[in-house]
Parts: C-alpha cells; sequence; structure tokens
C-alpha cells in the first residue's frame, strides 16, 4: 500500500511538472499529430462508419459506439 501511494505522488508530482512548464501540452499535441500521421485517427473514423452501418443510425447510441470503438482506439 505504501509503494502504491509512492508511485501515484509521483505520478502527481510528475505530473504537476509537465503542467507547470507547459510541457504536458507540448506532448499532447506531439502525440496527436503522430496519431494522425500514421493514420490511427481516420482508421478510427472509418471503424465508427462500420458500426454505425451494421447496427443502424437509429439503433446506435453515442455511448453504445464508445463502447464498441474504444478497445481499438486503445
Amino acid at each position: 500500500v505504501a509503494e502504491m501511494n509512492k508511485d501515484a505522488q509521483m505520478r502527481a508530482t510528475i505530473n504537476q511538472k509537465l503542467i507547470e512548464t507547459g510541457e504536458r501540452e507540448r506532448l499532447k499535441e506531439l502525440l496527436r499529430a503522430k496519431l494522425i500521421e500514421c493514420g490511427w485517427k481516420d482508421q478510427l473514423k472509418a471503424h465508427c462508419k462500420d458500426v454505425i452501418k451494421e447496427k443502424g443510425l437509429e439503433h446506435v447510441t453515442v455511448d453504445d459506439l464508445v463502447a464498441e470503438i474504444t478497445p481499438k482506439g486503445r
């Protein structure tokens, strides 16, 4: 338990430093650009369209769509 608290505290400290320096936003932008560059965003969008076509627009909720695409997105 003490080890988990230590890890959580360390993560919080690192996150705070990343936020303070602006590095967190820079890293997020870099990741976003790399995901677009490698086609991840387009693949996920296509998967969403496939799910909607398969189930029918009237039968798909946002929650259903999120549940369906999250494993592939990860």
